[in-house]
């Protein structure tokens, strides 16, 4: 894998804003904060985003790969207003779980999703090697 950055343009800050890869595609459908039993992990933002990036990382593991072969990443919100105010400990999490791996990624904001206090939804594609 290899981020594509134009020449001319400054490095974004916690994604890229390409990835080039070659081989078989994993495509993760949306992943919210619950955990193996499909319980929320709890109403706390950050608490929800460690365990969605954890269930993706299962995901990519049991397809025999790791979080750096990430290649792309679709946040979905219900609050971005926390999001900014919480980013700090966000990117914490996001290094913690996901590692200094920063694939192409995509932010935004929803008035609701699908699962009962839910407040973010991930998914995710992956280049297996």
């Amino acid at each position: 894998m290899k981020p594509v950055q134009p020449d001319n343009w400054p490095r974004p800050s916690g994604y890229s804003n390409g990835i080039k890869a070659e081989g078989e595609v994993l495509y993760v459908a949306g992943q919210v904060g619950w955990d193996a039993s499909e319980t929320i992990v709890g109403d706390d933002l950050v608490d929800q985003i460690r365990q969605a990036l954890e269930n993706i990382v299962s995901i990519v593991r049991a397809a025999g790969a790791e979080p750096s072969s990430l290649v792309r990443m679709s946040w979905y919100v219900t609050d971005v207003d926390e999001y900014r105010r919480r980013k700090r400990d966000i990117g914490a999490v996001y290094r913690d779980v996901i590692g200094a791996h920063y694939p192409a990624m995509t932010l935004l904001g929803v008035a609701e999703l699908l699962e009962e206090g839910a407040k973010v939804e991930i998914e995710a594609t992956a280049v297996l090697p």
